[in-house]
C-alpha cells in the first residue's frame, strides 16, 4: 500500500507493500520510510503475527501455518537504519502444493494443473479477476486473493506500531458483534484493551456474549455455514492535528477507511458513532468543547463525549480514534452455494476449499495493523525526520507549542 504523497516541495514516503501466494514458498513484505535507529526484533513483529492466527472458529491452515519473521534487510544490532525492512514469512504449507503453485513448467505437467479452480465462488474474487485476467484456472487469482495476504500487512502494521509507541501511541481493539449476536457496550475500556481481548477466543470484552458466539459459531460450522462481524479499533494517545482538512487525499477518516476497506472481506468502516449520526440531530451528535488546562495533546481543551471518534474535518483532536469495522461472513462454504463452471459453462456447486467458520476476530489485529500503518503516514508527514531522535524532537516541538494555546 503506497503512501507517497508530493505536497509542495516535501516528498512523504512511508508506504508498503506485500508479494505472495496464499500456498505459495513465502510471504514478503517491503516497508520503506521508516526512520533509523528505532529498536526492532524479530519478536516485535511474531507477537502481532501470532495474534492474527488466533480465534476460535478458525479453519485447519491456523493450525500448519506458525507465522515468524526474517528480516532480510533494514534492519541491524536490533535497530532501523533507515533503508527498506523486507520481511519474509514462509509457508510451511508449501511442501505439500509445490506441484500445484511451482513458477516453473514442468516436464510433462498436466493441463490443468492439480487443484484447478473452475467452480468459482460467489462472493470471492474467482470470477471477476479470471475474467480481467483472461485465466482459465481460477486458482491464479484466488491465492493472491486469500486473506493469508494480510500476514505481511500485519509484519508492515506491527513496525507501525513499534513507531507508535515511541509517540505514546496505543492502538487496541476487540470483537462488538459476530453474527447476529452483539456485545454489552463497556461502560469503560480497559488501559490495555489487547491484553484484555487477547485472553478471550473471540477476542470480545463480553465474556457472557462470548458463551453464546461460541456456541452459534458450533451450530453453524455443522451447517457448512460462515458468519460476518464487527469489531471496534480504539487509538489512545494520538496528538491533534494529524491529518489535514485542505485536500481530499490527506483526510484522515478518508485514508482511515480506504486502507480498513482494503482487508478483504471488509464491507464497512464507521468513524466515531458512524451511521447513527445520520439518525440524530445536531445537538446530539457534535461534541461540546471545554477548557481543560494541561490536557495537551487536544491543545488543552476537552470534548465532553466522543462521538465523533477523535477526527473532526479529517484531523485527530487529540480525543481517542474510535473506528468500527465491519466484515461480510467468508465466502468459502462447506456446503457450497451454485455457481458457473467457467470450464464448461454448466450450472455447478461452487469449490469447498479448507477454510474458518468466521475469522472477525483476526479481522481486528490486521485492522490495527492498517490503522497503525495510516497513522505512522501521518505521523510522520506532520513530524518528519530521518532518525527516530530528529522525529522525537519535532514530535515534543510541536507538543510544546500545543502546550502554550489557549492557556490562561
Amino acid at each position: 500500500m503506497s503512501g507517497s504523497r508530493i505536497w509542495g516541495d516535501t516528498i512523504v514516503m512511508l508506504r508498503f507493500t506485500t508479494a505472495g501466494e496464499s500456498h505459495g514458498p513465502a510471504l514478503v513484505s517491503v516497508l520503506e520510510g521508516m526512520p533509523a535507529g528505532l529498536p526492532l526484533l524479530a519478536d516485535d513483529v511474531n507477537t502481532e503475527l501470532a495474534r492474527r492466527q488466533q480465534g476460535y472458529g478458525r479453519g485447519r491452515r491456523m493450525q500448519i501455518e506458525r507465522d515468524t519473521v526474517e528480516f532480510l534487510s533494514g534492519v541491524r544490532a536490533g535497530q532501523t537504519i533507515g533503508s527498506p525492512i523486507a520481511m519474509l514469512v514462509a509457508n510451511r504449507d508449501w511442501k505439500n502444493w509445490q506441484d500445484v503453485m511451482d513458477p516453473a513448467p514442468r516436464e510433462g505437467d498436466p493441463d490443468p494443473r492439480r487443484r484447478a479452480v473452475t467452480r468459482v465462488r460467489p462472493g470471492h474474487a474467482d470470477l471477476t479477476g479470471l475474467i480481467k485476467y483472461d485465466r482459465d484456472d481460477a486458482r491464479d487469482i484466488l491465492e493472491r486473493a486469500s486473506a493469508r495476504e494480510t500476514t505481511a500487512r500485519v509484519a508492515a502494521g506491527a513496525i507501525c506500531k513499534r513507531l507508535l509507541s515511541e509517540l505514546e501511541v496505543s492502538i487496541g481493539s476487540y470483537l462488538v458483534h459476530l453474527g447476529g449476536i452483539d456485545a454489552r457496550p463497556c461502560d469503560v475500556l480497559p488501559d490495555d484493551i489487547n491484553a484484555v481481548a487477547d485472553e478471550s477466543p473471540l477476542r470480545t470484552l463480553d465474556r457472557e456474549a462470548e458463551d453464546a458466539m461460541i456456541a452459534h459459531i458450533d451450530v453453524i460450522k455443522r451447517e457448512g455455514n460462515t458468519l460476518g462481524g464487527i469489531c471496534e479499533v480504539v487509538c489512545r494517545g494520538l496528538p491533534v492535528g494529524l491529518g489535514s482538512h485542505v485536500s481530499w487525499d490527506r483526510k484522515l477518516d478518508g485514508r482511515l477507511a480506504s486502507a480498513l476497506m482494503s482487508i478483504p472481506a471488509v464491507k464497512g468502516v464507521e468513524v466515531g458513532i458512524g451511521f447513527e449520526a445520520a439518525r440524530r440531530t445536531g445537538a446530539d451528535v457534535h461534541d461540546e468543547i471545554e477548557p481543560a488546562p494541561g490536557r495537551t495533546l487536544s491543545g488543552n481543551v476537552r470534548r465532553r463525549t466522543n462521538r465523533a471518534g477523535g477526527l473532526e474535518g479529517g484531523m485527530t483532536t487529540g480525543e481517542p480514534l474510535v473506528l468500527r469495522v465491519a466484515m461480510k461472513p467468508i465466502s468459502t462454504l462447506m456446503r457450497p452455494l451454485a455457481t458457473v463452471d467457467v470450464a464448461t459453462g454448466e450450472t455447478a456447486a461452487a469449490t469447498a476449499e479448507r477454510s474458518d467458520v468466521t475469522a472477525v476476530p483476526a479481522m481486528g489485529v490486521i485492522a490495527e495493523s492498517m490503522t497503525a500503518f495510516v497513522l505512522a503516514q501521518a505521523a510522520l508527514e506532520k513530524f518528519g525526520g530521518d532518525s527516530l531522535a530528529e522525529t522525537r524532537r519535532n514530535y515534543d516541538s510541536y507538543l510544546s507549542h500545543v502546550a502554550d494555546r489557549l492557556r490562561h
